[in-house]
């Protein structure tokens, strides 16, 4: 078994609910989706990685561990399209697993063994160029969903670039609330798209967009922290 591995690296987590912690990341080649924003395009075509069997693998992970460290990031690229290469490597780990996804693949998600938290992307129609596909909503519908039934500690984050407009945004959030078994379990993480100089004129903005999540969900604003402190 190989999958297309672009890098393994320690750093801070810079985004979401682990955000300062130290993680081990495993950045998988291949995406399934094309989004306009994305910070990592060379991780887009499965060509850009290395074939990596999930021993060798584990090899860079224990080179990489150091004692502040408690959990493997698996991302991507979208790292669910390998649920099988995931599991394995989890089996012959104790560190806990982190998956960052675009939560488009369900049923592959839903196969991965060892899961202790999710980071799940919740695409926005400008975040593609050309007609939203409305079965990427439908899909992290359905792995919210999955992941909850099953407990996994789950939250989903939400990239806003400076155009995101407020009512787009908020029907995007009512048919998340509306369509979420349980979501009084559920915190929503608005991520400021990087870099944040963008936003100098106009962050009352990120006031309105966390005002309206937090009609319906749990909320933070959260920029990408390893940006600002210029790590990987």
């Amino acid at each position: 078994m190989k999958a297309p591995v672009i890098e393994i690296f320690s750093s801070f987590q810079g985004e979401g609910l682990l955000i300062g912690e130290r993680q081990i990341f495993v950045r998988f080649a291949g995406c399934n989706l094309n989004c306009n924003y994305c910070d990592t395009n060379g991780s887009k075509s499965e060509k850009s990685g290395k074939l990596m069997t999930p021993s060798e693998v584990l090899e860079e992970i224990n080179k990489l561990l150091t004692p502040d460290c408690k959990s493997i990031s698996f991302t991507g690229g979208e790292p669910s399209l390998y649920p099988e290469f995931i599991s394995e490597v989890s089996r012959h780990t104790d560190l806990n697993i982190m998956l960052e996804t675009n939560g488009t693949l369900p049923d592959k998600i839903s196969s991965i063994e060892k899961l202790d938290m999710v980071s799940l992307d919740i695409k926005l129609p400008e975040h593609f160029d050309g007609e939203f596909d409305e079965s990427i909503f439908l899909n992290e519908i359905k792995s919210l969903n999955l992941l909850m039934s099953k407990s996994i500690n789950v939250y989903c984050k939400v990239v806003i670039l400076p155009s995101t407009k407020i009512k787009s945004f908020k029907e995007v959030v009512e048919k998340l609330s509306q369509n979420i078994s349980n979501k009084s379990n559920l915190k929503i993480i608005i991520q400021p798209s990087s870099p944040l100089g963008e936003w100098k004129d106009i962050n009352f903005k990120l006031f309105e967009f966390s005002e309206v999540v937090g009609q319906y969900f749990d909320v933070s604003t959260i920029p990408q922290i390893h940006k600002i402190l210029d790590i990987e």
